[in-house]
C-alpha cells in the first residue's frame, strides 16, 4: 500500500476557482476549498496538500503535491473552514525524450469545476514562523505563487495582531505586468496594507522576454539595494524567501554585489541563520 493512501484524507468542495492572471500570460487561479470538518484548523503559513487521482503517462499513482493557504475563514457560524490557494497551470519538459507534459496537480485543479470534490491532507507545519516580538523586521523576498504564504502574513500581523513596529520588507519579481496579479492586487487584499506606516513592497518585472521570475526578482532588490541591504544587516532581521529553487542563487547574486565579496556574504548570511532569522520554502 503506498504511503499516500496510509496518510489521513479529508474531502474539500471547490467552492469557486477564478483566472487572476491574463490569457496572453501564464494562467494563474485564485482557488476557495471548503473543507466540512470541526478538527480542522490551520494557522498562517501552514500549506495543505491535494492528492491526484489516477495514473500519469508514466504508470505513477497517488500524486501528492502541496499548495500554501494564502488565506482562511473559520465560520463561527459553520463546523468547516474556507481556504484560498494559487494555482498556476505548470507544463514540464522531459529531459530524455524532450516532449512537454502537464504538471499533474495544477492542471487537475486548473481543470477542476465548482462543486467537485478534492482529496486534500494537511495542514503541513510551515518553515515561516512570524517572530513573538512586534519590533522585529520581516524581510519577505519570493516569486510567482510563493507570494501565497507572505499574503496570508501580511494579513495576520496587520489584522490580528493589530499592526507591526518593525519594519516589513516584500521584494517581489514576475516577468510580465500581468504577472503583477499574483499578488493579486486585483482584488486589493495587499493594496490594504499600504497606508500602514511600516509595511512597503518593492515590485520589478524581467526586462528580457526570455527570463525567469528569478531575473525579475533580481531587478527588484537591485533597483532597491541599499533599502535590502541596511535591513539584512540588522540583528533583529528575520528573512523569509518562498518561490521557486532559483530564488536562493539570485539573492546570493545580488547580496554578494552589496556586500563586497562571497565570504563576507556567507558569513553574514551564516549568522542569520545561527541565529533562526532565516527561513525559505522553495520548490522545482
Amino acid at each position: 500500500m503506498s504511503e499516500l493512501l496510509m496518510e489521513p484524507s479529508l474531502k474539500a468542495e471547490l467552492m469557486s476557482t477564478s483566472r487572476i492572471t491574463d490569457i496572453k500570460t501564464d494562467e494563474v487561479r485564485e482557488m476557495v476549498l471548503y473543507i466540512d470538518e470541526p478538527s480542522f484548523r490551520y494557522r498562517e503559513g501552514q500549506s495543505i496538500a491535494v492528492l491526484v487521482p489516477g495514473k500519469d503517462e508514466f504508470g505513477n499513482s497517488d500524486h501528492k503535491r502541496r499548495y500554501s493557504i494564502v488565506k482562511g475563514i473559520q465560520h463561527p457560524s459553520k463546523e468547516g473552514t474556507e481556504l484560498t490557494i494559487l494555482v498556476r497551470r505548470c507544463f514540464y519538459i522531459d529531459d530524455f525524450n524532450g516532449e512537454r507534459y502537464p504538471g499533474r496537480a495544477s492542471n487537475y485543479l486548473c481543470d477542476a469545476k465548482v462543486g467537485d470534490a478534492i482529496s486534500i491532507t494537511g495542514p503541513y507545519k510551515s518553515p515561516f514562523t512570524i517572530p513573538g516580538d512586534k519590533n522585529a523586521n520581516i524581510l519577505m523576498i519570493g516569486t510567482g505563487t510563493g507570494i501565497a504564504p507572505f499574503r496570508s502574513f501580511i494579513e495576520h500581523i496587520y489584522k490580528q495582531k493589530g499592526g507591526w513596529d518593525g519594519q516589513v520588507r516584500l521584494f517581489y519579481g514576475a516577468k510580465t505586468g500581468l504577472d503583477l496579479l499574483y499578488m493579486n492586487d486585483e482584488n486589493n487584499d495587499l493594496a490594504n496594507y499600504y497606508h500602514e506606516e511600516t509595511f512597503h513592497a518593492f515590485n520589478a518585472l524581467t526586462n528580457r522576454p526570455l527570463s525567469g521570475e528569478e531575473k525579475a526578482l533580481e531587478n527588484s532588490l537591485k533597483n532597491n539595494l541599499q533599502e535590502a541591504w541596511d535591513l539584512i544587516q540588522q540583528a533583529n532581521t528575520y528573512v523569509f524567501i518562498s518561490g521557486l529553487e532559483k530564488v536562493a542563487p539570485s539573492l546570493d547574486k545580488v547580496m554578494i554585489e552589496a556586500a563586497g565579496s562571497e565570504e563576507a556574504w556567507k558569513a553574514l548570511k551564516q549568522k542569520i541563520k545561527a541565529g533562526n532569522r532565516w527561513s525559505k520554502l522553495l520548490y522545482n
